[in-house]
């Protein structure tokens, strides 16, 4: 598989519910290109995969919309929406903010979101200009070995803005 087909299997997998295997996430993110931190700067709604790992659906029920970065230094990990679906930063579940750095991960350096209060990194691979694939690493996130993978979509509209449908 080389990053056309791995960008083009993921198009698939989201048109299709978001079901994949762990396994092939860790294929397809082999295959794509690594960013910058500075390339990912903005605000971006997040989406789940349907892959089994035990970390599904917390996030669905933190009403997580994505993640926003404002700066290397100034990023909210957890942008979540209120009962009135208003977007708040949940700094209790995320136990703070995070910062942007070059990781090494997998044998190539990539943009990762690194948490303030928790021993957790969430490395970042360019899907294309407005898509990143996420995977989750650290203390206490790996089930049985396997990481945790999600997707971030760029906001088209002013931060923080209300999306849609999942992407």
């Amino acid at each position: 598989m080389d990053a056309s087909e791995g960008r083009d299997r993921l198009k698939a997998v989201r048109a299709a519910g978001g079901k994949v295997t762990i396994e092939e996430l860790d294929a397809i993110w082999g295959v794509l290109p690594p960013v910058r931190p500075e390339e990912i700067l903005g605000a971006w709604a997040g989406s789940e995969f349907v892959s089994g790992h035990s970390f599904e659906g917390q996030l669905e029920r933190a009403r997580w919309h994505g993640k926003t970065f404002a700066s290397l230094t100034e990023v909210t990990p957890l942008v979540c929406r209120d009962e009135n679906g208003e977007l708040f930063a949940n700094e209790e579940m995320a136990k703070g903010g995070a910062s942007l750095w070059m990781v090494e991960f997998r044998g190539e350096a990539t943009a990762t979101m690194v948490y303030d209060g928790r021993p957790v990194l969430d490395h970042f691979k360019r899907v294309d200009d407005s898509t990143l694939l996420g995977v989750m690493n650290g203390k206490g996130v790996l089930d049985n070995g396997r990481h945790y993978y999600f997707l971030l979509q760029r906001e088209e509209t002013a931060p923080r803005a209300a999306h849609g449908e999942e992407t």
